[in-house]
């Protein structure tokens, strides 16, 4: 069975992913995003808590069994291979999940699959067709994180050093939205992709048939 054409997007931290997918979603566009999934997975009774418990101990899990997301955190900014060793763990299980929910949509269009590691990871190539990148400047992003996220710079910045350079990850794009101006130009922008991703959708559905 093929699946549906699927449009991968993805950002830097603080790029505005999520208030992208939110108006695809408006516009009636399947998300599967993957820091939801890891979410799920890393609730209280999530499917990777046991591994993660067994790597890290309990200091990492809350008192309502949950991962306590940001003792986490912390730990991984001072320690690389602790980021590496949680990343061994969650990584095939969010990929593996999103694999079901993508195989699992049914009827025309497109869907839209945000990974925020998209370009670092490389997996999830395989499962897109087109790359959608949400692209701003830098200091905007640092900005916007830490007033989303409540975190101080210097811990922004470590996130921002995780992932690659905006000139790498715009290397990797076939198609980017500037997210630099109002609300109201980014809905029209992304009304744009909409039809032309509908279009694209399309004619790989007849080429399929």
């Amino acid at each position: 069975m093929s699946r549906r054409f699927c449009i991968g997007l993805t950002g830097g931290i603080g790029s505005g992913k999520s208030t992208v997918a939110e108006m695809f979603a408006l516009l009636g566009v399947p998300i599967i995003d993957t820091d939801v999934i890891a979410r799920e997975l890393t609730q209280a009774g999530g499917a990777a808590l046991p591994a993660i418990r067994k790597e890290f101990g309990d200091t990492v899990i809350e008192s309502s069994g949950a991962m306590d997301r940001v003792r986490m955190r912390a730990h991984i900014l001072s320690d690389t291979m602790a980021r590496s060793r949680l990343e061994a763990i969650l990584h095939p299980m969010i990929q593996a999940e999103a694999k079901r929910r993508l195989e699992a949509l049914s009827g025309a269009g497109y869907a839209i699959l945000v990974v925020p590691l998209l370009v670092e990871l490389g997996t999830y190539r395989g499962m897109v067709d087109r790359v959608l990148v949400v692209d701003c400047e830098e200091a905007m992003q640092l900005a916007r994180a830490c007033r989303r996220d409540g975190r101080d710079e210097a811990e922004v910045r470590a996130v921002m050093a995780w992932q690659v350079s905006r000139q790498d990850r715009l290397a990797q794009a076939d198609d980017v939205l500037n997210n630099t101006g109002d609300l109201a130009a980014l809905r029209a922008a992304i009304g744009e992709l909409h039809r032309k991703y509908q279009k694209m959708a399309g004619q790989a559905a007849e080429n399929i048939a």
